[in-house]
């Protein structure tokens, strides 16, 4: 039940998300990026501890070593690794959908300088904020894909996206399908292959997991982004309980959640206690 980087880097997403809306209420003003991007720092600095190391993603590692926060206009590499977008669905959850591309793109940027680094991320983020305003996952797509054709660089993410898609309909085998599209390294590629199980598995949380952790590539960051994307199409009750018990910090990670869900969408307040800003 241990977790890797990927958890531990969309905890700190979520954090930051909380923490920038904490200072908007007290300060009327808040650049959400460099919030999050404080929160990045702070889980650089916890690879210090050895008990901490999760199999930390090169770029990641070296982006915020080198101290400069990457932007969109002014990125800080070329690198297109999926670190970028593993690390971006509570953006969903903290932003209507009208305005999360943006915001799920630029935190990945802050990393991951290259189109095909930051755009999935801002699909992934648009993704998971159309599910939860009621979308079918088909038409959450196709609209993601509508906003992503606005970015400049788009092709590559929008060439594998639509990839996906044409698997999915022609009903290919998942392991034929994952095998066409790579290996998930890149942003782009571990995107289209989650959203290829999570079209083929959309009623089935466990098989798309499954699907979706069982190839040779980075199945660790596909397995993660197709687990947030159908656990948010089918709701918690449709993971394992036994999977939920073995987790590691599960409580935690559970309280963060619902602490997201309590602020965001039914608009309750957060001690400023326990979510301090600076």
């Amino acid at each position: 039940g241990s977790y890797t980087s990927n958890t531990q880097m969309s905890l700190a997403t979520a954090v930051g998300c909380i923490r920038a809306y904490q200072r908007m209420l007290n300060k009327g003003f808040c650049n959400s990026s460099d919030i999050v991007y404080k929160m990045y720092l702070g889980w650089l600095d916890s690879q210090n501890n050895p008990n901490q190391i999760r199999r930390p993603e090169y770029t990641t590692l070296s982006s915020l070593q080198s101290g400069k926060k990457g932007t969109i206009e002014s990125p800080v590499n070329n690198s297109k690794d999926c670190g970028g977008v593993v690390r971006t669905a509570p953006v969903g959850l903290a932003f209507p959908s009208v305005a999360v591309f943006r915001e799920g793109s630029e935190y990945a940027a802050t990393t991951h300088g290259h189109p095909s680094g930051y755009l999935p991320a801002g699909f992934f983020s648009e993704l998971i904020a159309h599910i939860i305003e009621g979308r079918k996952l088909f038409e959450a797509v196709e609209l993601c894909i509508d906003r992503l054709k606005n970015y400049k660089g788009h092709q590559e993410t929008e060439e594998k996206v639509r990839l996906a898609i044409d698997l999915f309909t022609s009903q290919l085998s998942v392991k034929n399908g994952i095998e066409i599209i790579g290996e998930g390294w890149t942003g782009e590629e571990s995107l289209a292959i989650a959203l290829f199980c999570s079209l083929t598995y959309a009623c089935d949380f466990k098989k798309g997991v499954q699907a979706a952790v069982n190839h040779s590539g980075d199945s660790s960051s596909t397995g993660a982004i197709t687990g947030a994307i159908l656990g948010t199409l089918q709701g918690a009750e449709s993971i394992p309980r036994n999977w939920i018990l073995k987790l590691e910090n599960s409580y935690s990670i559970s309280q963060i959640a619902m602490d997201m869900f309590n602020i965001f969408r039914n608009n309750k307040r957060l001690s400023f206690e326990k979510y301090p800003i600076e």
